[in-house]
C-alpha cells in the first residue's frame, strides 16, 4: 500500500517539467524586472481609471 502512495506521487509531476519550487525570487536589481512586475501594472491600474472617467464623462457607463 504505502508503494503505491510513493508511485502516486510521484506520477503527479510529469519528467521533465519545471517544478514550482524551482522558480528563483524575482531580481529587483534588474531594470527589466523593475519595469514589466512594477512600473507597467501601476500604468495599467491608472490608465483604467483614467478610461472609466473618460466614459463616465461621456455618459456612456
Amino acid at each position: 500500500m504505502r508503494i503505491l502512495s510513493l508511485l502516486n506521487i510521484y506520477l503527479q509531476l510529469p519528467p521533465g517539467t519545471q517544478n514550482p519550487d524551482d522558480n528563483a525570487p524575482l531580481d529587483f536589481t534588474d531594470t527589466f524586472n523593475i519595469i514589466v512586475f512594477i512600473v507597467l501594472p501601476i500604468i495599467a491600474v491608472i490608465l483604467y481609471f483614467v478610461w472609466r472617467k473618460q466614459k463616465k464623462k461621456n455618459g456612456k457607463l
